[in-house]
């Protein structure tokens, strides 16, 4: 097609659609985990001895015998049969942050030529995928390349139903031959194993003599765009990369600030519906969704699960989203920057710790400066967050979330710790070697007498900070849309395991004076503070004041971009926090910087070439369409000796060149490869290679607001955003 007239049949087609019809939803109690082999089903299907096993595995993670393994596998086949599979298939989480799968049937033959169903232990606990294949930072080589996945145990099977059948999936984790972790699960495990043995050691210290295994949990607030197929077809910045590359502004954006928590869309809404009740059929508790800030962006929030199984629900989450949505017509964009000059997408993570026997640690009741667990608790993640900031940056740092961190919507990358006032305060007292009692919000009056009072929370919410307390939780707010929250998780977790370390160190010198404990972890705290406190900040986390301070008065780092944070990774001080606590060796840790810069440049590269071949191919042909018509325009009324304005050919024939001439430009950097280190191939593409990329927007998105609108071959902004 030429000129817009994809833009027009785009148009037409969205306009003409047939609606929708709106299918009845089941009740949720019937459709409800229907498809998961969680403990419910295990019991049904199970010997007592069998079912019993498995259920000390998952709740306190004590190891499974292989003879309970063939039994497990056994009642997992009939129950997946008896859904309708005919394949199984290993489900496993590389540092891609998206799934992988190798699918299986069941069935194996005779030498009569019989075909019959067989599913072992064995083939349940462990799968070989290719181990060379996947991004594995140089642990695996080409001709080294078998690898493993082996059943988690922890994370329950379930059935994922398409138009082409059933298939039973078997959450598992990822290795190396040699057993370095090639994924994302198993970090997450051994992070969350090396919180809950520190946490329980200080729990120990403070006279709780029933002290079950700690968990991490996670809940993650999912920020997303929707776009017609039809717009989104006619656009190969956005089938190649997810954002556009190209856009000049609506005339109307979010402004009017009238879209956030506004009507729902009835084609989304729709979607929406069939989206979770997949996910309820999945044991996915989707909790909230609603309208975001910008034009055509939604948020889905489920509740809260064990971190474990809330990363893998939160990857099945994306993987049925994207493909839902294209049922309906939509493609569903991830990317945190989708659209420039609007709100981008974000996924806040909410996490906790907390075991069967003491609750939530992250709690701190009515009176948190009587509550010493929670006071050491939340201590730790102050120091963690100081010490490991830059980690914590590293962690979320990718292409896309670039775009996004440190605007106007979301928190800058400068990490530091949101308390609200109670909290605060409370810090602020022991660190001046006091506890006073904390003030509680007060109650909120209206004077109006049809309204009931309710009691106030004791402190705002701050939507500028990158770690926020919530009430019960932190927030992590920098993690990125379309990134798996496992990273994050894993970085969180470990950060707390080494404070909890610190702190039982600390806490058990000073109990050994024979002072009470409120003395004690008051000396702790008051030390944790002196060294730490830097990180808490409850102000404007977007204002310049804050940057300059955070950094020439507090010590903290401003990181801008991923080339500025990966080398985190690199730092003798998160080698050892690994290598102490047992999450990652220095070998896959350092995989893990290789793998993650690799994919920074490379997505950054193919940016810079899709940039390229839609300014030659799409835009500058019809700019020239243009000044053709402009040409033979004012030819014709110059021979009517009528004197035209020829200002907007001018105009545009200064901005065509100029695209081009940064073109040119851009086109010779990326051919450019000869760099001393990884470091600096990143340094490149974050300032030279972007650079000249917005160069090109520039000129482009001026030219877009110049061309006749008949000619412009790319649906515009306001089509994507307003035309549903």
């Amino acid at each position: 097609m030429s000129g817009n007239e994809s833009r027009v049949q785009a148009i037409h087609q969205i306009t003409n659609r047939e609606p929708t019809v709106v299918q009845q939803t089941e009740p949720l109690g019937k459709i409800w985990a229907c498809d998961v082999f969680n403990l419910a089903k295990m019991e049904e299907a199970l010997s007592k001895t069998a079912y019993k096993a498995v259920k000390k595995t998952v709740e306190t993670g004590a190891p499974l015998e292989p003879s309970i393994a063939e039994v497990v596998a056994a009642g997992m086949k009939e129950w997946a049969i008896a859904k309708g599979a005919k394949f199984f298939s290993h489900i496993f989480y590389p540092m891609t942050n998206i799934t992988a799968e190798k699918h299986d049937g069941f069935i194996i033959t005779s030498s009569e030529g019989n075909a019959i169903t067989e599913f072992s232990g064995s083939l349940l606990i462990k799968g070989e995928p290719d181990g060379s294949s996947f991004p594995n930072g140089s642990l695996r080589m080409t001709n080294s390349a078998r690898g493993y996945t082996a059943w988690d145990p922890t994370s329950p099977a379930y059935i994922m139903h398409t138009d082409n059948g059933a298939t039973l999936m078997i959450p598992s984790v990822f290795m190396s031959w040699t057993g370095e972790a090639l994924d994302k699960k198993i970090p997450l495990l051994r992070s969350n194993a090396a919180m809950s043995k520190a946490g329980q050691k200080v729990l120990a210290l403070m006279g709780e003599t029933e002290v079950a295994r700690l968990n991490s949990s996670c809940g993650a607030e999912q920020e997303y765009f929707l776009v017609d197929a039809n717009f989104a077809n006619a656009r190969p910045d956005l089938l190649l990369t997810g954002r556009t590359l190209f856009g000049a502004p609506a005339a109307k954006g979010q402004q009017f600030d009238d879209h956030y928590f506004g009507a729902i869309p009835a084609r989304v809404q729709i979607f929406m519906q069939d989206f979770e009740d997949q996910l309820y059929r999945l044991g996915i508790p989707a909790k909230t969704h609603h309208n975001e800030v910008a034009p055509g962006q939604f948020e889905i929030a489920p509740y809260y699960e064990s971190a474990n199984v809330a990363a893998d629900h939160q990857q099945l989450m994306m993987t049925l989203m994207k493909a839902t949505a294209k049922k309906h017509g939509f493609l569903c964009l991830l990317h945190e920057k989708p659209f420039a000059g609007i709100n981008g997408s974000g996924k806040h993570v909410n996490w906790s710790v907390g075991n069967a026997t003491q609750g939530n640690l992250l709690d701190p009741g009515k009176t948190p400066h009587d509550n010493l667990n929670f006071l050491l608790f939340c201590g730790a993640v102050i120091r963690g967050v100081h010490k490991f900031g830059p980690l914590l940056r590293a962690v979320i740092a990718t292409a896309s979330n670039d775009h996004r961190l440190g605007a106007n919507e979301a928190p800058p990358a400068i990490m530091s710790v949101y308390l609200g006032d109670q909290l605060e305060k409370v810090f602020k007292d022991i660190k001046d070697g006091k506890v006073v009692a904390s003030t509680s919000g007060g109650e909120m009056d209206l004077g109006l007498s049809q309204i009931l009072k309710f009691e106030r929370d004791p402190g705002d919410r701050n939507r500028t900070s990158p770690f926020a307390f919530t009430g019960n939780r932190f927030e992590f707010r920098a993690v990125g849309s379309s990134q798996s929250v496992s990273g994050p998780l894993v970085a969180m977790n470990t950060m707390l395991a080494d404070s909890l370390n610190w702190i039982a160190e600390k806490l058990e010198a000073e109990l050994s004076k024979g002072v009470t404990q409120a003395d004690a972890v008051v000396a702790v705290l008051k030390v944790l503070m002196d060294e730490h406190g830097n990180a808490v900040f409850g102000g404007d986390g977007y204002s310049a004041e804050w940057h300059e301070k955070a950094v020439s008065e507090r010590g903290l780092k401003n990181i801008p971009t991923t080339a500025d944070a990966l080398p985190a990774l690199r730092e003798a001080s998160v080698i050892e926090l690994f290598k102490n606590t047992g999450v990652l060796s220095p070998v896959e840790l350092e995989s893990r910087f290789e793998v993650y810069a690799e994919q920074y440049i490379l997505a950054i590269e193919v940016e810079a070439k899709v940039v390229v071949d839609m300014a030659k191919t799409a835009i500058y042909p019809a700019v020239m369409n243009y000044l053709s018509d402009l040409g033979v325009a004012n030819a014709s009324m110059a021979d009517l000796e009528i004197e035209i304005d020829d200002t907007v050919m001018k105009t545009v024939a200064l901005e065509v060149n100029a695209m081009m001439a940064a073109v040119s430009k851009l086109d010779k950097a990326i051919a450019q490869h000869d760099f001393a280190s990884t470091e600096e191939h990143m340094q490149f593409m974050a300032n030279d290679i972007r650079s000249l990329m917005d160069e090109v927007r520039l000129h482009a998105d001026t030219l877009e607001t110049e061309v006749d609108d008949a000619l412009w071959p790319l649906p515009k902004y306001r089509e994507m955003l307003f035309i549903k």
